[in-house]
């Protein structure tokens, strides 16, 4: 009996614990910490925050609560890397997604799912922080199959639009990739906007590639976007639910880019909140990490998220037709369509 209440304790303790490891992931990220043990092995704590004039004491309960979860080894005031940094460092910016860009949502959860209280701007999250973990949420989990399914277009585009573009990183290395190109990046937030637009200035896009900010379900034709060829969507098609929305939103993008021969939609999917009816559903007992908290942050967002079933059966009512279906790689189930005009 008395063991029973001791592991209790301790699964309890883990639970706790690792909540405030979560968000210590994502802050030694953005603050080069865990690049830093990743590339050198051996990090001097009061050292490293000395060089990047951060408080020592908060640092050293920083690198506490990664060793807390095996992230890191400690010895004395120096870190090594732990057990489980590898694969900790691969799922990065998952951690700050949830804890710092999608962190004021979930510590608000006990009133933003009242009803009295959904309406209006009924929750705060982070945009610049969503944007600088979706650029490498891309990158680590997206980017392998989108360059392959770019690699595999049966034409040469001139023209590409980013529908939630974020930070821009994926338009910027699509007219590295492709010279000669010109993009738009549209996105709802100002902050995300800002950011990716002086980002391309310093990087030399001034003539090639510009932003603006605008809501992608609302989207309508303008001169701007008559030499669009390519059109891609990454991490937000979801907004574009419930189903009848979708197939409106999906028929006003047909219009508004009548020239795009490819549209490349990729998306997380629907696979354990709300008995979803998929060949790819998954039990409480196996959640796939980011699972979780994507969807159960988006319900919490009043943001319906379809399953692929439900994807698959709206694109011939919205005007498109999937020629392929790239599915990625990693624990959780996301996918990247490619439709063109039906």
């Amino acid at each position: 009996m008395i063991s029973t209440i001791d592991d209790s304790k301790r699964e309890v303790a883990a639970i706790f614990n690792s909540a405030i490891a979560a968000a210590a992931i994502g802050a030694a990220w953005e603050l080069g910490l865990l690049d830093e043990l990743r590339d050198h092995k051996k990090v001097d704590v009061h050292k490293f925050a000395k060089q990047h004039d951060l408080d020592s004491g908060s640092i050293q309960g920083l690198v506490t609560a990664l060793a807390v979860v095996n992230v890191v080894e400690r010895d004395h005031d120096t870190a090594v890397p732990g057990r489980l940094l590898d694969e900790t460092y691969r799922n990065k910016s998952l951690f700050h997604w949830l804890a710092l860009g999608s962190g004021g949502l979930f510590s608000r959860m006990q009133y933003v799912v009242r009803n009295e209280n959904r309406k209006g701007s009924f929750y705060s999250r982070d945009p610049a922080a969503i944007a600088y973990a979706c650029r490498d949420i891309n990158l680590q989990h997206f980017d392998p199959v989108f360059w392959a399914a770019m690699d595999g277009l049966d034409y040469k585009f001139h023209s590409v639009v980013d529908l939630g573009s974020g930070s821009g990183e994926r338009l910027m290395q699509t007219l590295d990739r492709y010279p000669g190109t010109t993009g738009i990046g549209i996105d709802v937030a100002g902050p995300a906007i800002k950011v990716a637009t002086d980002e391309a200035l310093e990087r030399g896009f001034r003539d090639r590639l510009s932003f603006i900010e605008g809501d992608a379900r609302e989207m309508v034709y303008c001169d701007e976007f008559a030499r669009v060829d390519l059109l891609m969507c990454f991490m937000m098609g979801h907004d574009f639910w419930p189903r009848d929305n979708c197939i409106a939103t999906l028929q006003r993008l047909r219009k508004a880019f009548p020239k795009a021969r490819r549209f490349l939609l990729g998306d997380t999917t629907r696979i354990l909140l709300d008995n979803p009816r998929s060949r790819h559903a998954v039990t409480e007992d196996d959640v796939p990490i980011f699972t979780l908290g994507f969807e159960f942050g988006h319900a919490m967002m009043g943001v319906y998220l379809p399953t692929m079933e439900e994807w698959e059966a709206v694109f011939a009512e919205g005007g498109w037709r999937c020629v392929k279906t790239h599915l990625i790689k990693s624990s959780y189930l996301s996918v990247i369509f490619e439709l063109e005009h039906d």
